[in-house]
């Protein structure tokens, strides 16, 4: 689903849905906020992708506080060691892909 979502998509699913998309900002962390208030339910064990890397832990942060357990990525960014340590300091699982579907 991210890679149809244009510029800093966030997308938050859960099971089989859907339940929250953040795109067109500036900022990938308000991507991930403004996702957080469409979803309009729980994300407790909810999965978040972003459709490029993470340039700093704010993003992760900002999801672990929401519920997300567990994030999907493509990798890439000089601080991805740091990102990763926001991931396991929140518990979180995290996966990189290795591909970006960054749209503008």
């Amino acid at each position: 689903m991210v890679r149809h979502v244009k510029s800093n998509a966030i997308v938050y699913a859960l099971a089989d849905r859907t339940i929250g998309i953040g795109a067109g900002q500036m900022s990938r962390v308000d991507s991930a906020r403004i996702a957080v208030q469409k979803a309009q339910v729980s994300l407790q064990g909810a999965v978040m992708a972003s459709d490029a890397f993470f340039p700093f832990r704010d993003g992760i942060d900002a999801a672990a506080g929401s519920g997300i357990t567990a994030v999907v990525e493509p990798g890439g960014s000089v601080r991805d060691a740091e990102v990763v340590a926001a991931a396991d300091e929140h518990g979180m699982a995290m996966v990189f892909t290795g591909r970006r579907h960054f749209r503008h």
